[in-house]
């Protein structure tokens, strides 16, 4: 049963949420005011945390998927002594500060994930969720449950009507992903006002078409009803749960409870005053709060703690008697376990005949799959073409959680958010695929990935207009760009064998961002001069004899070919020219000056690029004087070697541009 200091600590969470926005002049009030009852009694009794220890392996997740209630979550982490001081609360979206207007992972402590975009932390919370029953499937043995945690999610009407969100939420109720408790923070309120005028279907329902067990919270404010619904839900087996919640927004504050200008302005200073009257907070000034609140949350945190020494000693325990798994264990959470690839002769050298990349890169990942053993991923439904599927692997599924190929279905936005939440949860290299044109489907939670710097891999295939007859609707153009445009996000697009086992081995081993692998559908040929120096990016493929080249070519995946035939034809005419391989650029732009500038010596003004892709991006590499062989339009539908000829991506077009440049 609640009692009062349950609905004094409550309250003080929306007062100290409420401060920080008014002192910031900027934030939401809305949702943590009205949602603070279900994130106390659910951190306060029903999930699973150490502060002391915020990165135990087995934590509950927790991720507030309507970001811009930040305030809610940084009031939690400093009440329950998560190291955000009243100093942070003051700070709030500010400049540096642990506070930032929206959760940022690996900013602050305690934030599991980086919402904001709505739906995401939803679709996110599913990657977590799959992640801990393909683990716990992995490591649980009878009476050690090591693995054994749940994943919840909060979240709005906004993420309630973003499509990625049912993506993800179809696809966990498929899985049977019963470690997953969505909260439903249901107000009716949107920036623009009453939520009819735009969203009057019933979610429940949905809900339920997907396989969910669902339940309803008619009073937000009711904490005994809130936790009977989560315990509920986490006794409800072989299948994941929705609790709808019925609040307020701006809960307490008697000018804008239920208003939508409680959502995303500050209260100001007298409807401040008055929710803190109204709650029966007493004012000592904004920030200060009764000290028997904190001594509660403080023994809340304690009891906490020995829920993860119970866990250390079974842990332990389980190591004794099965030394094989503790070892297993080991190699899943050794972050370095694919660096044996580099020295791994079958992985580089396997392969002397015309492949396409995506073939090549089928082999190669059943080659990691077997010295690697936390792969896990699939396909949008493309794995046939992808080349993505795993060999005597399994299907991850309801039935079958062991199985480390995922079928995603035709979930493009979804799948990459699940990703997210598979690399965030830990344990596990994830991967995920689709045509690379769909990358403008994926890209919103590739933006994410960058963001919170997760190891998440996306092989993308059918990489130009090589594709061919689909025609270009299929024919990626513009989206390389696109991708080379993100901070913190490695593009590799090889031109053979050896250049993919490059972008597998830099995928595998980095920490601290996503690689995409851009690959083609058609063969290509095996080059002489690749080698492992594609690990830096960009390197000289084949040289001039000249110690100063008449001309540098520079060309990635399928047209780095062309620029060594260019090169060929053009010797014949006494023009010495060097060909430089760019399988990445944003790997190339991290070498030393001292390298780049070796590579590409600024005295050679002769610079040619080739790509059948869009010229945007390449000027810093060309220059001013330089020529680009590539498109310039959309692509068409016939067969792909017709196309490089009818848009002019040839040898011979290489050839001349490189005049053109001398000229």
């Amino acid at each position: 049963m609640s009692s009062a200091i349950d609905t004094k600590s409550v309250n003080s969470i929306r007062v100290l949420a409420a401060d920080a926005i008014q002192k910031a002049n900027s934030g939401h009030p809305g949702l943590p005011l009205g949602s603070a009852p279900m994130a106390y009694e659910l951190w306060a009794n029903h999930m699973n945390h150490n502060p002391k220890d915020p990165k135990w392996e087995n934590r509950d997740r927790f991720i507030l998927s309507g970001g811009h209630g930040s305030a809610l979550l940084y009031s939690l982490l400093h009440f329950f002594g998560y190291g955000i001081t009243i100093e942070d609360m003051k700070n709030f979206r500010q400049l540096g500060s642990k506070t930032p207007g929206h959760p940022e992972y690996g900013h602050t402590v305690g934030v599991e994930a980086t919402t904001g975009p709505l739906g995401a932390g939803m679709a996110m919370a599913v990657g977590m969720a799959m992640a801990e029953k393909h683990l716990a499937a992995t490591f649980n043995k009878e009476n050690f449950p090591v693995v054994d945690h749940y994943t919840y999610v909060l979240g709005g009407d906004g993420c309630m009507m973003e499509g990625i969100s049912y993506e993800a939420f179809s696809l966990a109720g498929t899985l049977g992903l019963e470690k997953l408790i969505v909260l439903y923070d249901s107000n009716n309120i949107s920036i623009e006002g009453d939520t009819n005028i735009a969203f009057r279907e019933n979610v429940r329902q949905r809900f339920e078409s997907f396989g969910f067990h669902t339940q309803l919270v008619e009073d937000g404010n009711d904490l005994d009803a809130i936790g009977k619904a989560i315990e509920a839900a986490k006794a409800e087996k072989g299948r994941p749960s929705m609790i709808e919640i019925k609040t307020k927004i701006g809960a307490g504050c008697p000018a804008k409870e239920g208003k939508a200008s409680a959502h995303g302005e500050p209260l100001g200073v007298e409807n401040v005053a008055a929710l803190r009257a109204n709650l029966g907070i007493a004012d000592n000034g904004p920030f200060v709060l009764d000290q028997d609140v904190y001594d509660h949350f403080a023994k809340l945190a304690e009891e906490k703690a020995t829920v993860e020494d119970a866990w250390n000693a079974l842990f332990a325990d389980y190591c004794k008697t099965y030394p094989e798994m503790k070892e297993l264990w080991d190699n899943y959470h050794n972050t370095d376990n694919a660096k044996c690839l580099y020295d791994l002769d079958e992985f580089w050298n396997s392969f002397d005949k015309p492949e396409a990349t995506r073939n090549v890169s089928g082999k190669l990942l059943n080659i990691i799959n077997n010295v690697v053993p936390n792969m896990f991923g699939g396909a949008a439904d493309l794995a046939p073409s992808t080349k993505t599927n795993m060999k005597d692997a399994g299907d991850f599924s309801k039935e079958n959680p062991l199985g480390k190929n995922i079928h995603f279905g035709i979930r493009e936005i979804a799948m990459a958010a699940i990703g997210n939440g598979i690399a965030l949860h830990g344990g596990l290299r994830p991967f995920v695929s689709t045509f690379f044109v769909f990358s403008d489907y994926v890209k919103p939670m590739a933006r994410l990935s960058a963001l919170m710097g997760v190891p998440l891999t996306y092989v993308l295939t059918h990489d130009s207009i090589g594709v061919g007859e689909d025609g270009p609707t299929h024919e990626p153009i513009e989206q390389l760009a696109m991708l080379r445009a993100m901070p913190n996000f490695y593009v590799y697009r090889p031109a053979d064998a050896t250049e993919c086992a490059a972008a597998w081995y830099f995928a595998t081993n980095k920490k601290d961002a996503p690689t995409a692998l851009v690959l083609s559908r058609q063969n290509l040929p095996q080059l002489d001069g690749s080698s492992q120096e594609a690990l830096k990016g960009g390197y000289i493929l084949e040289d001039s004899t000249k110690d100063t080249p008449d001309a540098i070519i520079i060309a990635t995946g399928s047209e780095v070919s062309l620029a060594v035939e260019a090169k060929k034809e053009l010797a014949a005419e006494n023009i010495d020219v060097r060909v430089v391989s760019m399988p990445c650029m944003d790997l190339f732009e991290d070498q030393p000056d001292e390298y780049k500038d070796a590579i590409l010596p600024k005295n050679v003004t002769a610079r040619v690029g080739v790509e059948a892709l869009s010229e945007f991006g390449w000027g810093k590499y060309i220059g001013i004087n330089g020529e680009f062989v590539g498109m310039k339009s959309f692509g068409a539908s016939a067969p792909g070697n017709q196309l490089f000829e009818h848009f002019g991506i040839t040898k011979d077009a290489v050839v001349a541009a490189v005049k053109k440049t001398l000229n």
